[in-house]
């Protein structure tokens, strides 16, 4: 792995820490992508337009990213088929465990919160064994 792929990572990391601490220092509201994707079907705009902005910009920072020269994954592996069960399984998984890995994970671990610790250690659990099952048995 090349070094400016970590100098990426690090910042990448960074601007997601603050946009954690932003959105509850001036929303009051855990970035939890989840939730705020399932608030934004079902808020009504004069109060979730936030929610929207949030989402807009998870799409465009990339889009954007790429024009200042920072490189992309050149294409995602697997069929549709199976990224659309991928997202069925992610979806269900997230109800299951009370969000996703951005709330437990970055926002839940921040607060030292116990039940994100638990459900950050399956997420972490649960893509080992995954990564292990399709890059060494199928």
């Amino acid at each position: 792995m090349q070094t400016s792929m970590f100098v990426q990572a690090f910042i990448g990391g960074m601007l997601i820490g603050t946009g954690a601490i932003l959105l509850m220092l001036f929303n009051g509201r855990i970035a939890g992508i989840s939730g705020i994707t399932a608030s934004a079907f079902t808020t009504r705009m004069a109060e979730g337009g936030w929610r929207w902005a949030f989402l807009t910009g998870l799409i465009i920072a990339p889009l954007l990213t790429a024009q200042a020269g920072f490189t992309l994954p050149e294409k995602i592996p697997g069929s549709l088929l199976t990224l659309t069960l991928a997202g069925v399984l992610v979806g269900a998984g997230t109800r299951l465990g009370s969000g996703c890995t951005s709330g437990h994970g970055i926002c839940g671990l921040s607060r030292l919160s116990f039940r994100s610790l638990i459900a950050t250690f399956i997420f972490m659990a649960s893509a080992v064994v995954t990564v292990s099952l399709v890059r060494y048995v199928f």
